[in-house]
């Protein structure tokens, strides 16, 4: 209903900033979380990016998912949260705890404050990382959300930290929710337009290849959507019963080979991405820099892996109707360019 008040957690992120976005043009007042006053600017310029000047509709609350501090009055007055804050670094953490507990911990400290507030449903961002890692479905069918990762496997710090985040907060509302709501979307890679120099690892990836950066792709399969579709369903969640303790994918059509994105970059994009190559690593040169690289070693448990996901359940319960993976790869891109944020 419009004019109720929605916290967004880390709305100075990629996604958050287009969860704020897509609240403020539907009527929504907006709250959100930042871990210092510096990075109002941030957010405030990546709105304006977004062509939204918010007035007196947004306000900014300091908090960090590793205290206490500021949660009850940042959910104060909330009736929805949209906890989209989580650790994604750049390179490899040094521990995994690193990532693991700031995310764990942090879900549990929001849907805390959140259920002692009188909130009525926390809508959490996990990822396709808690759905599709560690084990391949047996029938060869797309992953859907009655599948988890399995931690124990050989998988990354991050994927690790998604699925356990995502289970204590399931664990949570069993236990101890009371009357707080869950609702959880579950993203692939996420594209879309870039609005300003802090975006998503996936965006990046477009940036690198389009700056000539990646020489060569690994033979992998991702999945890809829209950061503007990922903010929509993340309101459908919000607001429809439908979506009372479920999870919802959000994928964009079939997965791409790293050759399939690249190639939609050149062939959406033209001269502009004339640094972008299609050329395949073969596998061997992948694994022996995983030798000495740490980020290219977690590519390694992936390489000519065959994976697919399913938006159906978001599609048939909520109405979700995503736009083109090509789409948001050229929206990503384009972007990009337009921020300068590609050499000439």
């Amino acid at each position: 209903m419009s004019g109720e008040l929605v916290l967004v957690t880390g709305g100075s992120g990629f996604l958050g900033a287009h969860c704020i976005v897509a609240l403020l043009n539907a009527g929504y007042r907006v709250r959100t979380t930042i871990r210092s006053a510096k990075r109002e600017a941030d957010v405030l310029a990546m709105l304006k990016a977004a062509g939204i000047e918010p007035g007196d509709r947004l306000s900014f609350a300091a908090a960090d998912l590793m205290a206490d501090a500021g949660w009850p009055a940042a959910v104060a007055g909330c009736d929805h949260v949209l906890h989209v804050a989580s650790p994604f670094p750049p390179g490899v953490p040094k521990h995994e705890d690193d990532l693991i507990v700031p995310a764990r911990e942090g879900a549990l400290r929001v849907l805390r404050a959140a259920r002692d507030a009188g909130v009525r449903r926390v809508v959490l961002t996990s990822s396709f990382a808690a759905i599709g890692y560690g084990k391949i479905p047996p029938d060869g069918r797309p992953f859907t959300e009655q599948d988890w990762t399995d931690p124990t496997a050989k998988v990354s710090a991050y994927v690790k930290s998604k699925t356990l985040a995502e289970r204590a907060a399931w664990d949570f509302i069993a236990g101890e929710g009371g009357a707080l709501e869950l609702s959880v979307v579950n993203p692939v890679g996420i594209f879309g337009p870039v609005l300003g120099p802090d975006h998503s690892t996936s965006t990046a990836f477009v940036q690198r290849m389009m700056n000539g950066a990646l020489p060569g792709l690994p033979r992998m399969s991702f999945g890809v959507v829209d950061a503007r579709d990922v903010a929509d369903l993340h309101l459908r969640a919000m607001t429809n019963p439908a979506a009372k303790g479920e999870r919802f994918l959000a994928v964009s059509g079939d997965f791409m080979t790293a050759q399939q994105i690249a190639q939609t970059v050149k062939t959406r994009l033209g001269a502009a991405a004339a640094r972008v190559s299609t050329r395949m690593l073969p596998d061997w040169l992948v694994r022996v820099a995983g030798l000495f690289n740490a980020e290219a070693a977690q590519l390694v448990t992936e390489l000519g892996k065959v994976k697919n996901a399913t938006n159906a359940k978001a599609v048939r319960l909520l109405g979700w109707s995503p736009r083109s993976r090509e789409d948001a790869l050229a929206a990503t891109g384009e972007s990009l360019i337009q921020l300068g944020l590609v050499k000439k």
